[in-house]
């Protein structure tokens, strides 16, 4: 039976073969974002376990694996941060507010779903992701610089001894906050204030001066601060681990693909330090068996909750752009279509199911879903046989993996913020117009020394101000400014005739009626790709006066594809602004010969009817 319960295994084989395979490649950067997050590396295999399969049997995208991202994680990881040092640095303590930010992380995405808010996310401009990302990877690469040399703030004695004092302090005023909320602090008697003070211990001020290290350790600004103390206190077996893992990552890619490096990396360095080493820090426990219920929605007081809920919709916003984007990946390399909707409604059910059993949230994963479809998954069914697989290893090899080096981790964790840097933006800086590198710039800063959700809100304002503004300035040059329109059945333009009419089975003429901007890009690249088998396409670009860095990947990326269907792509008007960009990146004259870019559509067609008279006798001889 092909069907079973809105399940297409039609393609079970492929499916198995790109599950496996995507869990498999899942299961290190599961621990390590756990790690990472500041949960324990526990906390990042229950959140893939549980997302990869939940996202995917509620989604709407086929091919999609979610689980712990670096984005989700590096927001997560501030959160996890701020609620420990509320909480003396106690995890136990910390770990019910912890747990109750994830779950509303869930439903708040669930709600954007029900809300349908998921078809917006094709609205962001490419330089805002693309500083986003950036900066997403140089958040992880900056945080990694202390594991990476063994060295952990909390475990420094001497760094730790300078936050007594404000340790005291901060116990202090815990006790007269206390008192106040008891209603039994008064000026005139301070006995009971003088008598619980007399019973802070050693150990208190000890635990104290720990979680406001931590906390001062923690982030970009954090590790730099540290970074000379690091270089003075480096666990050279560590640093050896972590490099050797980076090396093994990096290289074994050259070797081969059929093989996850950083699977290889992961077993070859862990059985190279059980075996070798005497000893060496580990990722700690991993317990084996079923997960259990971590968090009891019914012991939960909403006041303790309130003060976290911009966090959770800050994170559920970004775990919302996160899956949209790979689901947009996962539609260009299937030609097939998601559901945004339907998506951030699965995404948000299996954050909620995952925060329950103590995992970190995450998001649909570009590199996964690229991985599972490649090795042959087409549905559903591939992401949950991923979870299904993470949780086999869970439950049979926890106490294997408990032997994991923390440094293979930090490794791991390298090599991952290297991958989400965007080079590709970076390198076309020069190139591209001034207001889209200030934004590219902007996002990058605030997303590493402010916060990730800032960094997009203002990235959008400005990216729509400035377009705003472009858009204005080419209204007081007298060109056209309207919206591009529809793709199906476009009428004719004056100087075209009847060619569409004697041709339409052989040329498609796309009509570009204004900017080819962020906010068409998508839409754009969906028309083309969507084109029946035809001979030649023509762009004609007379009224587009303006085309941003979206705009361009999406021509490029469009050309590209319509080149492997063999159909040749022919330009006309093209000139101002748009030449210069098609000149700049390459478009013009490499990508599409120069020949195939007209002065008008009245030379176009001339070429055009020799073209295909060429074409048909061709066809006619062979």
């Amino acid at each position: 039976m092909k069907r079973f319960f809105q399940f297409d295994f039609s393609h079970f084989k492929g499916d198995l073969l790109g599950g496996l395979t995507a869990g498999i490649v899942a299961l290190p950067l599961a621990l390590a974002f756990g790690l990472q997050s500041g949960m324990g590396a526990t906390a990042g295999l229950y959140g893939a376990i549980f997302i990869s399969f939940f996202a995917a049997f509620f989604g709407g995208t086929n091919t999609q694996i979610s689980g712990p991202t670096a984005p989700m994680t590096a927001v997560s990881m501030v959160i996890v941060a701020g609620i420990l040092a509320a909480n003396e640095g106690d995890l136990d303590r910390a770990l019910p507010s912890i747990l109750m930010v994830f779950f509303l992380t869930g439903v708040f995405q669930l709600i954007l779903g029900v809300l349908k808010i998921g078809q917006y996310i094709r609205y962001i401009p490419y330089p805002v992701v693309s500083g986003f990302m950036t900066g997403i990877g140089v958040i992880i690469l900056a945080t990694q610089l202390l594991p990476m040399m063994g060295y952990y703030p909390k475990e420094d004695l001497a760094y730790i001894e300078t936050f007594k004092p404000k340790a005291e302090e901060v116990i202090l005023e815990r006790i007269l906050s206390d008192e106040a909320a008891e209603n039994i602090l008064v000026l005139e008697d301070f006995k009971e204030t003088v008598r619980r003070a007399a019973e802070i211990t050693a150990e208190d001020i000890t635990r104290e001066s720990k979680a406001l290290g931590a906390s001062n350790a923690s982030g970009v600004l954090g590790s730099l601060k540290l970074f000379p103390k690091a270089l003075g206190n480096i666990n050279y077996i560590d640093l050896i681990l972590g490099l050797l893992t980076i090396g093994i990552i990096l290289g074994f890619k050259k070797i081969t693909t059929a093989i996850p490096s950083t699977l290889v990396a992961l077993l070859g360095v862990t059985a190279g330090a059980v075996l070798f080493l005497p000893e060496y820090r580990t990722i700690g426990e991993i317990p084996s068996g079923f997960p259990t219920l971590q968090l009891d929605l019914t012991s939960i007081e909403l006041s303790s909750v309130t003060p976290y809920i911009f966090m959770a919709l800050s994170l559920a916003v970004l775990g919302a752009i996160d899956s949209l984007l790979t689901s947009i990946v996962a539609d260009n390399m299937t030609k097939t279509k998601h559901r945004p909707n339907q998506e951030l409604f699965g995404q948000g059910i299996g954050n909620m199911i995952a925060s329950l059993f103590g995992g970190i949230p995450g998001a649909g994963a570009t590199i996964r879903t690229v991985v599972n479809i490649n090795s042959g998954g087409k549905t559903r069914i591939s992401g949950m046989i991923a979870g299904v697989l993470l949780l086999f290893i869970l439950v049979s090899l926890g106490p294997l993996a408990s032997k994991i080096p923390a440094a293979v981790l930090a490794g791991i964790l390298v090599t991952v913020g290297i991958g989400v840097i965007d080079y590709k933006g970076l390198r076309h800086i020069k190139h591209l117009p001034k207001n889209e590198v200030l934004v590219m710039i902007l996002v990058i800063v605030l997303t590493v020394f402010v916060g990730l959700i800032e960094a997009v809100a203002i990235g959008l304002i400005l990216s729509s101000i400035l377009f705003m503004k472009t858009i204005s300035d080419v209204v007081e040059h007298r060109m056209v400014a309207a919206p591009m329109k529809e793709f199906s059945q476009e009428m004719s333009w004056s100087d075209e005739g009847n060619f569409i009419e004697k041709h339409s089975h052989d040329v498609f003429i796309k009509h570009l009626d204004g900017p080819l901007f962020f906010g068409f890009a998508s839409r754009f690249q969906e028309m083309l790709s969507a084109l029946p088998e035809i001979r030649v396409v023509v762009i004609r670009m007379d009224k587009v006066p303006y085309v941003d860095q979206s705009g361009l990947y999406a021509m490029e990326d469009s050309v590209l594809d319509l080149q492997k269907r063999n159909v040749k792509v022919v330009f006309t008007d093209l000139h101002g602004q748009p030449k210069d960009m098609f000149e700049r990146f390459n478009i013009y004259g490499t990508l599409v010969e120069k020949n195939c870019f007209f002065e008008d559509f009245q030379s176009c067609s001339e070429w055009l009817e020799t073209y295909l008279e060429e074409c048909e006798k061709t066809e006619r001889l062979a």
